[in-house]
């Protein structure tokens, strides 16, 4: 299950922050940073870009706040706008398509040495992927948005986010090689 679902807001919190209360505020802050920040530097591979990212959205968020009506998760409704901002941010001339190794040694500073190992091809093999393979990948395995939610998304059509998660599997599967253990992107985006 996505990060951003996972557990649900409570209704006082979402009514306290759509007042204005700042508390409520920082309590939605701490609650999406990590979910936010996990899902830009995976789709940018570059941390300061998911930094700007999650900027841009807490600033989206607490612009919009107001006028989210609660007719789908507040959780959901967040992804859509990280989602977005990803997305502008790689349309963007100053997008750089190059991936710090040295990030993902930074996330994995963290984990247990034992699943470092594993996170750590994955996290290189997922870098490999062109960009928008690696979007498809990110948020259908991990997201669980449906090639539908994607393509919206990313103003394509549903089987084009079929056929690029397809091409995705082969090649990450290419690069872990057969003999390896396979790990998920859900297995190691839970080890962040």
């Amino acid at each position: 299950m996505s990060a951003f679902l996972d557990p649900e807001v409570p209704e006082e919190l979402l009514r306290a922050a759509q007042a204005g209360d700042l508390v409520a505020h920082e309590k939605l802050f701490r609650r999406f940073h990590k979910p936010i920040f996990s899902l830009a530097w995976r789709m940018l591979a570059n941390r300061a870009a998911a930094e700007e990212v999650v900027q841009d959205t807490f600033v989206e968020i607490l612009r919009k706040l107001g006028s989210f009506r609660g007719d789908s998760p507040l959780g959901g409704w967040i992804r859509r706008i990280a989602v977005n901002f990803c997305l502008m941010h790689l349309r963007s001339a100053w997008h750089v398509r190059s991936v710090s190794l040295s990030a993902i040694g930074e996330a994995e500073a963290g984990l247990d040495p034992a699943r470092a190992g594993g996170a750590a091809d994955l996290s290189r093999a997922l870098a490999e992927l062109p960009v928008k393979s690696r979007m498809v990948v990110w948020l259908h395995d991990v997201e669980g948005l449906t090639h539908k939610e994607i393509g919206e998304a990313m103003g394509k059509t549903e089987s084009f986010s079929k056929s690029q998660l397809v091409r995705a599997h082969k090649r990450l599967r290419d690069l872990l090689g057969e003999n390896r253990e396979a790990r998920t992107c859900m297995q190691v985006s839970n080890s962040y």
